[in-house]
């Protein structure tokens, strides 16, 4: 791909990477400039900030004034501001915010390939291992501000007030997990360079761990501690179970079916249906068994393919199945050769599969466990 660009452009392909990113920049600064109501407030704001807003302050929804201001209502007051043509955004997801965060997404990998590159890191199936922490402190660090609205809604100081908790509010939340992983391979690459252990993976995966389990020891001590963060092991239990079994199930039925499907990415392809069977079978607990388990209410969907799929069906289990089907699809599209041509590329390629589903997942469990 590199040196494609080189032959097509006539400029390197970090160089045709910063200029795109700094192009994308300029424009939604200058756009949002000359027409703040139409870019800022109908397009930045109402899909991408004020969602944040909305999650953050624990709203039904934001609304933004003509003024700049922003109103925080209930659902009812919701339905009226929007059927008047406010500006209006609800906490989670949207079509057209999932499509943004995508470009986003895929720019940064382009950028987290080229600093692989230089870094000559980055190509070995070690690599991939080392991230799981770094996923799954995502999901944990996300539950830290569900525990802090949850703060707010008994009444109590939220944890992390806002707008400090939109660095761990979704998505924003996944740049904040992404440059504490990048410093933390910086620092791992520096040990090996210094001759202070043999690889930076074994580092790396020490330092993801660390931060998981402090985050993770943090929410216990809430549930020790308060009122509003509950502890229910029983939905953890649950999710690992129907996670894995389904995971192995899937697997080895791909393996025994057509083996074709595991070849490439072997023990790597089985994690990766593991973590998106872990977002399942989360939501299937946390949307359709948390009465039965907890004796609480159902958890509220957040992604409008999940909502669609539990308002289609009336049940959670169909978007298990879908995690499941979409992921060894995934699994099956890499390839030996792939591993052999692009390593570095097919590795961070797998490690952004897992994250998005693991990631998300994580959350989810961790939300109905603490009960926030």
């Amino acid at each position: 791909m590199s040196s494609w660009v080189e032959e097509t452009f006539g400029i390197s392909l970090a160089k045709a990477w910063a200029g795109t990113v700094a192009a994308l920049v300029v424009g939604l600064v200058g756009g949002s400039l000359a027409f703040p109501r139409l870019v800022y407030d109908r397009f930045l704001w109402q899909y991408f900030w004020g969602p944040v807003v909305a999650d953050g302050e624990g709203a039904h929804c934001a609304v933004r004034r003509p003024d700049g201001t922003v109103d925080l209502l209930g659902q009812a007051a919701c339905a009226e501001a929007e059927a008047a043509g406010a500006v209006t955004a609800y906490p989670g997801y949207t079509l057209v915010s999932e499509v943004g965060y995508i470009v986003a997404l895929l720019l940064t990998i382009l950028g987290v390939v080229l600093l692989l590159k230089r870094l000559e890191i980055g190509e070995t199936r070690r690599f991939f291992y080392a991230m799981i922490p770094f996923m799954l402190f995502g999901g944990a660090i996300r539950t830290v501000e569900d525990a802090s609205v949850s703060a707010t809604y008994a009444g109590a100081e939220p944890i992390i007030a806002f707008p400090y908790s939109a660095v761990i509010i979704s998505p924003f939340v996944y740049f904040t997990v992404f440059f504490i992983a990048v410093a933390c391979i910086f620092l791992a690459t520096a040990l090996a360079k210094a001759g202070l252990t043999r690889n930076f993976e074994r580092p790396l995966f020490g330092m993801g761990t660390v931060i998981l389990t402090a985050t993770l020891g943090y929410l216990g001590y809430l549930a020790a501690t308060t009122e509003y963060v509950e502890f229910y092991p029983q939905v953890t239990i649950a999710v690992l179970a129907i996670a894995t079994l389904s995971a192995l199930l899937t697997w080895a039925a791909a393996e025994y079916l057509a083996p074709q499907i595991n070849y490439g990415t072997r023990d790597v392809g089985l994690v990766v249906i593991w973590g998106h069977a872990i977002d399942g079978a989360a939501n299937v607990i946390g949307l359709d068994y948390m009465p039965l388990l907890t004796g609480g209410a159902n958890l509220v969907p957040k992604h409008p393919v999940n909502a669609a799929i539990v308002d289609y069906f009336g049940a959670a289990w169909p978007f298990l199945i879908v995690k499941l089907a979409a992921a060894t699809f995934v699994v099956w599209i890499f390839e030996q050769e792939m591993f052999e041509e692009s390593p570095r590329y097919t590795i961070l390629m797998l490690i952004t599969v897992l994250s998005v589903g693991l990631g998300p997942g994580t959350r989810d469990m961790l939300r109905a466990t603490f009960g926030v």
